[in-house]
């Protein structure tokens, strides 16, 4: 039986089934979804080929600062666990990020606070790979769209509901590349990411079919995730458990080093697009997520905030502000 469960998102079931998923789980895999596997397949080559380059290479396109996620991240830089607080040696993986390509001509997108809407840094090579970033860039949008549509009915809402709080959306693309170089090993208790939640709202993860993702399940063992070939893997994150009340399960979930007998690291690649919501939007428990029985569990908060702090916080600075969701996130953090 595949692990996490599988989700046709052309079905008419595919609203309940998601409610379960999301409610058992966090997580779940979706077909239907209309991304060729073409492009698919073209996002991974672009990315070996990128990743293939010497470091020297990939660090000239490197950010200027931690706080813009844009362009390339050196191995070593972050550590997702980080942001729970948990102590450990830096994550094995490297990446590159890319936001929305052109930003447009309106306000809401131009905003200096936090700098979540930086520009993106383009690498010179390969030549294709901005033109098929952004293609996956907009198949993924119109996917992740589709999905918080049916979420919405899922919670008895308008499927539109989520419209007005992601029509401006903080959002990302990164690859995460996994590959270690002649000598390298992995440290003990060294993660390929950490331990973490994902911190927006949904994230539509594109990933080959290395075994190394992991997630915490409640009964606290960690799984490992079985993508279904041509399959996208969805999550729910910390602003969802927010809003749904904690009905919907934002889960604990890391990546394993995928290790030779050597020790070495072998060849991993994944592929987040990751749906914050609006900068400025408030999030506050649904109107059906709460009863008398059942009063809200946390206080609005904007969303912009809450992503910044959440990010900052894994990247290797002084802990920011960030806020957990569940309890059971800090039990997790012992096992």
């Amino acid at each position: 039986m595949a692990f996490p469960p599988v989700i046709d998102l052309t079905s008419p079931d595919a609203p309940a089934l998601i409610d379960e998923a999301c409610r058992n789980v966090g997580f779940f895999q979706v077909v239907g979804h209309g991304i060729p596997q073409s492009l698919m397949d073209s996002v991974f080559d672009v990315a070996d080929r990128f990743f293939g380059q010497e470091l020297p290479a990939k660090m000239a396109w490197a950010s200027p600062s931690p706080e813009i996620e844009r362009g390339y991240s050196a191995k070593g830089t972050e550590g997702l666990a980080y942001s729970l607080g948990l102590e450990q040696p830096p994550d094995l993986f490297e990446a590159f990020t890319m936001g929305r390509d052109p930003l447009p001509d309106d306000p809401a997108y131009h905003t200096t606070e936090h700098t979540l809407f930086a520009e993106n840094i383009w690498p010179d090579q390969p030549a294709d790979l901005r033109p098929t970033l952004i293609e996956y860039w907009d198949n993924a949008e119109r996917v992740v769209h589709r999905i918080t549509s049916l979420m919405a009915v899922a919670l008895g809402l308008d499927s539109n509901y989520f419209e007005a709080y992601t029509d401006k959306a903080v959002e990302a693309v990164r690859i995460n590349y996994f590959e270690g170089r002649p000598g390298d090993t992995a440290l003990p208790n060294q993660m390929g990411i950490g331990a973490h939640t994902d911190y927006g709202i949904v994230t539509v993860l594109l990933a080959d079919q290395e075994p190394a993702l992991q997630v915490y399940t409640k009964d606290e063992e960690w799984v490992y995730v079985a993508p279904v070939p041509g399959a996208l893997v969805v999550n729910v994150g910390d602003l969802m458990a927010r809003w749904t009340n904690d009905r919907w399960r934002s889960t604990l979930h890391r990546v394993m080093p995928v290790l030779s007998d050597d020790n070495s690291v072998r060849r991993r690649r994944s592929v987040p697009f990751f749906h914050e919501g609006n900068f400025d939007a408030i999030i506050e428990c649904l109107p059906t997520c709460t009863d008398a029985e059942n009063p809200p569990k946390y206080g609005p908060i904007k969303g912009g905030d809450h992503f910044y702090a959440k990010t900052m916080s894994g990247r290797l600075l002084e802990a920011a502000d960030a806020e957990s969701t569940l309890g059971e996130r800090e039990k997790a953090l012992k096992s």
